[in-house]
């Protein structure tokens, strides 16, 4: 059974004012669907993969954590904030494995409707952040836009909720940051 928002925004507030047992019951509650984000996101990596979904989430959870003077806003601000933690840990193995590897020439990624890329290799990770960091400088809301729709598999109303924005607007920016990137990837 998925948790009430509301729970989820009672037990942020309480971890953040120092309660132990809503840092325990917060882990029980969110873990779900933390792990459902980050088999989302391994099934866009490599099939040889030596991080698993499990670590994945383990990992970003202890980043979490970690951010104890962090101001949860709501439940859909603690989710982004966790898909954005597993970009990161996803670009830097995918940059660590792309360093240990000979070669690296350019390989064109394919963008679908959904923007997954269904067996992505290390490379393509790397090229879909870089673009993404270019994206960034001239329009930051269509960077996270991108960030929380590929990398955190947010639907639209959920990522309009994240960034306190309309459907509609999501839907508007998703079709133009896709349009730019596709281009960026396929130089």
């Amino acid at each position: 059974m998925e948790p009430a928002p509301g729970d989820v925004t009672r037990l942020l507030r309480a971890f953040r004012e120092g309660n132990r047992d809503a840092e325990r019951e917060l882990l029980d509650v969110v873990y779900g669907e933390l792990h459902g984000i980050a088999r989302r996101y391994m099934r866009r990596e490599r099939s040889d993969h030596t991080l698993q979904a499990t670590a994945l989430v383990h990992e970003a959870y202890v980043h979490l954590v970690g951010q104890r003077g962090k101001d949860w806003q709501n439940r859909a601000h603690f989710y982004g904030v966790a898909s954005q933690v597993m970009r990161r840990i996803l670009v830097d193995y995918a940059r660590s494995h792309a360093a240990a590897k000979r070669g690296g020439g350019k390989h064109p990624v394919r963008l679908e409707d959904s923007i997954a890329l269904s067996d992505a290799k290390s490379d393509e990770v790397l090229a879909v952040d870089q673009a993404l960091s270019r994206l960034a400088e001239f329009d930051p809301r269509q960077s996270r836009i991108v960030e929380l729709r590929f990398f955190g598999g947010l639907t639209e109303a959920e990522t309009a909720e994240v960034l306190g924005l309309s459907s509609r607007t999501i839907k508007r920016e998703w079709a133009i940051a896709k349009a730019w990137l596709y281009g960026e990837l396929n130089k």
